[in-house]
């Protein structure tokens, strides 16, 4: 049975994918900075029947959290670094205050890396460890550069800032471990409508979930260093960094 961490799980798109993979055979850590909302979460998936799943305190905010949390887990797979925060709409790039981008950048990157470097040695140990990091189509330099993206007036800074850092970390830890088993990808589960936009996007948690699944999932002869988005690129999935 493979064991999967998901970071920010106990609700929306990271609850959704835990459902998903439980469906699939995992054994899911759900991740969680509140233990309370975390065993409802978990409540709410044995009430489903699925019963391999257990609550972990993680505030990938908070390194002792996060070396707390390494403790509890004795083996892992997958890790899906889903955790992550809006900022809210800012000012401009000028005008947004400094303590707004650090407070994104230390959830949205920050906290990647650190809970990252702190379970690389449990995946190392699996046969097919895989990373999947959940980034957004925003996180596009190449498609923010563009006017004729879809989204192209949307940006908000500090968040599109921290996606795309979030990316060039994916390209070089990919990179490093090109010649080991592991997969390490971004996935961008697209505009969905949940929490996090107040609802308005159009997709689904369902069909988000899927997304990172998918890469979570990958197979042996599966991508590496990839940029999924089947917003920014609906032929192929692949995004342009």
């Amino acid at each position: 049975m493979k064991i999967v961490l998901i970071t920010g799980a106990n609700k929306s798109i990271g609850f959704e994918t835990a459902k998903q993979l439980l469906e699939q055979g995992y054994y899911v850590y759900l991740g969680c900075r509140d233990m309370e909302k975390g065993q409802q979460a978990v409540k709410q998936l044995q009430a489903w029947g699925l019963d391999r799943v257990e609550p972990l305190l993680i505030d990938v905010d908070n390194l002792a959290s996060i070396q707390a949390a390494r403790t509890k887990v004795k083996a892992l797979d997958v890790l899906i670094n889903n955790a992550g925060i809006s900022g809210g709409m800012p000012k401009s790039s000028t005008e947004t205050e400094i303590g707004v981008y650090r407070e994104v950048f230390e959830t949205n990157f920050f906290g990647v890396v650190e809970v990252t470097q702190a379970f690389i040695d449990l995946l190392k140990q699996s046969a097919e460890p895989r990373i999947v990091n959940v980034t957004s189509g925003l996180g596009s330099l190449t498609c923010q550069s563009d006017p004729n993206y879809v989204h192209y007036k949307v940006k908000p800074v500090t968040y599109v800032a921290s996606k795309a850092a979030l990316n060039a970390y994916t390209i070089v830890l990919a990179y490093e471990l090109r010649d080991t088993a592991f997969k390490v990808n971004a996935v961008d589960p697209c505009y969905t409508a949940t929490d996090f936009n107040n609802h308005s996007g159009p997709g689904t948690v369902q069909d988000a979930a899927a997304r990172v699944v998918k890469a979570a999932m990958m197979g042996p002869d599966g991508a590496t260093g990839q940029f999924f988005s089947d917003d920014n690129a609906p032929e192929t999935g692949i995004s342009p960094w």
